[in-house]
């Protein structure tokens, strides 16, 4: 068996491809794509931020100091139009003449002086993700409605001075029993656990794919068959090769994206993020790499498995492909909200994992559901890894 390990494995590290996908890609492409991405979404809030949006008002006269606000804010540029139905300012916001449009009903004066509410209409396209521009005209609302209240307080005879306790008698502070690391943590941890998990399926999926259809195109695995070694050290051999190059890769991603954490944090000046790292210990790292252990094993014996079936590496290939999605599935349900680590999310398959190494991250890890995880994966790894040890003694695998 360790025959075929160091011969598989040094095969593999004599390939280019195999240093690409297990060392190249975790050490710049990752933290390269994670940066651009970071780079364009910091870019594209800023274009927003600063973006000027042009406005249409009807009836300004109606509400002069909101309108003058309106005008010198820096973010809004005010357009002429004749327009006043809404139908009419709906379409010329689509045909692009204007980004906005503010309605002040023509009974506004009128309305204030009886003390009575009045409605205004904001119409604008609200599809963007960005949506800055409300989020201006709310600032200026909220100042312009709060000097309202201080008018319709003096008419009605009110004290201003008690506007506050009169519009909110009770007033709720929040004390936060979580720290910084397990806030964070419950934001970045699931995410985490799902980079680092379909790295693991990656990181082995090519390897596979060379030891088992690759094999069968170069027709060499006919002469390792009839070698002095059996079948199942063979495979097993075979097995432990996918393993390390998946763990291999996992590692190496891991301390990629730790070491350029703590570079772009010490630049960008996040020393929350850099402190909430640095309280991570190397048990909790140590315990993290333990839990994908078994996800690794378990990965390593489906894609040898599909591998060793497959006539051909393209085969091979199109066999893998909906194993990503599979794997992504139980992922995604770690990320959701309310979704937490009990008994019962405990016993499904590669949520567990996540949903633990997010506890891990956050370090309020219950150890006893962890013990509870890490058995019943390495159950199910090892029955994977039986499988995989009698698919291989069928002929009709082997020699489809």
């Amino acid at each position: 068996m360790w025959q075929v390990y160091f011969k598989e494995l040094t095969e593999l590290m004599r390939d280019k491809k195999t240093l690409i996908f297990v060392i190249l890609l975790p050490i710049l492409i990752f933290p390269v794509l994670f940066g651009v991405m970071g780079l364009v979404l910091s870019t594209t809030t800023s274009k927003a931020m600063q973006e000027e949006h042009r406005y249409v008002i009807v009836n300004a006269d109606q509400a002069p100091q909101f309108a003058e606000a309106l005008f010198y804010h820096k973010n809004f540029r005010r357009i002429e139009s004749d327009l006043a139905e809404p139908s009419q300012l709906i379409a010329a916001i689509r045909a692009g003449d204007f980004d906005m449009a503010l309605v002040i009903p023509a009974d506004f004066k009128q309305r204030q002086s009886a003390v009575e509410q009045s409605e205004w209409q904001l119409i604008y396209n609200q599809s963007s993700q960005l949506d800055f521009m409300f989020q201006y005209f709310n600032e200026l609302m909220r100042k312009f409605t709060e000097d309202l209240q201080m008018t319709n307080l003096s008419q009605l005879g009110v004290d201003p001075e008690r506007l506050q306790a009169i519009l909110k008698p009770v007033e709720v502070r929040r004390i936060d029993t979580a720290d910084t690391r397990e806030n964070i943590g419950e934001k970045i941890g699931a995410f985490i656990a799902y980079i680092l998990i379909p790295i693991c399926l990656m990181g082995a999926s090519y390897p596979a794919i060379d030891m088992g259809a690759g094999e069968k195109e170069r027709g060499t695995l006919e002469t390792l068959l009839i070698c002095p070694v059996s079948r199942t050290a063979i495979v097993l051999g075979k097995f432990l090769t996918v393993l390390t190059t998946g763990l291999a890769t996992t590692l190496i991603t891991v301390v990629s994206l730790g070491v350029w954490t703590a570079v772009i944090s010490s630049f960008a000046g996040l020393d929350v993020v850099a402190n909430v790292m640095s309280s991570i210990s190397i048990t909790d790292l140590l315990l993290i790499f333990l839990m994908l252990l078994p996800i690794s094993a378990i990965f390593a014996s489906l894609l040898l498995a599909i591998s060793i079936y497959a006539k051909t590496f393209k085969e091979a290939q199109n066999y893998m492909s909906p194993l990503s999605f599979i794997v992504l599935m139980p992922l995604v349900a770690a990320i959701l909200p309310g979704v937490n680590l009990t008994t019962t999310t405990a016993m499904i398959p590669l949520t567990n994992v996540a949903l633990a190494i997010k506890e891990l991250i956050k370090g309020t890890v219950d150890y006893g559901l962890l013990m509870m995880i890490f058995a019943s994966t390495v159950v199910l790894a090892g029955a994977l890894v039986a499988f995989c040890v009698h698919w291989f003694q069928q002929e009709k695998v082997l020699f489809r």
